[in-house]
């Protein structure tokens, strides 16, 4: 995706959230990025702590599948041609765009 869209854009906007922020924003809930797979999928599937719902198991096994937040690294690689920009919170770095 990123080599596609440093390809046809001229300019471009690509916006990720931090792997390493503090808040897993996809599904609300603190450090949820660093837990296995499976255990991701309990969660959300058997209880409401992710957006105050029981999410269907189509939906979360999609999420878990398809869901992976970029480090600072990661994206500096991929968009290596621009500059990378951050979105603060609290003083850390929440997220992350190239223009």
């Amino acid at each position: 995706m990123a080599r596609e869209v440093q390809r046809v854009g001229i300019k471009y906007f690509v916006q990720t959230p931090n792997r390493y922020f503090f808040f897993e924003p996809h599904y609300t809930l603190p450090f949820f990025q660093f837990m296995p797979a499976s255990f991701v999928y309990f969660i959300l599937t058997k209880t409401k702590l992710s957006r105050l719902h029981r999410w269907e198991p189509q939906q979360a096994r999609s999420y878990v599948e398809e869901i992976r937040l970029l480090s600072l690294k990661e994206m500096k690689r991929l968009f290596s041609g621009g500059k990378v920009y951050y979105e603060k919170f609290l003083g850390m770095d929440k997220s992350f765009f190239p223009p």
